[in-house]
């Protein structure tokens, strides 16, 4: 199965591990997924604020 990475610094998406793992996000299922990486981290992001704000009440 091939793996799929987003390139965090060139804005790229790798298939399997072609560059530093510093530098990118995954793996992902599929090239489609690893494309929508930024804003997987953004969803991801903003459920986790929701999440910790949950937890302060």
């Amino acid at each position: 199965m091939t793996e799929w990475w987003y390139n965090h610094k060139t804005g790229e998406v790798e298939e399997g591990a072609q560059s530093l793992g510093s530098d990118r996000d995954g793996p992902f299922a599929s090239r489609e997924e690893a494309a929508r990486a930024p804003q997987i981290a953004q969803e991801r992001a903003r459920q986790w604020a929701a999440d910790e704000a949950a937890e302060g009440d």
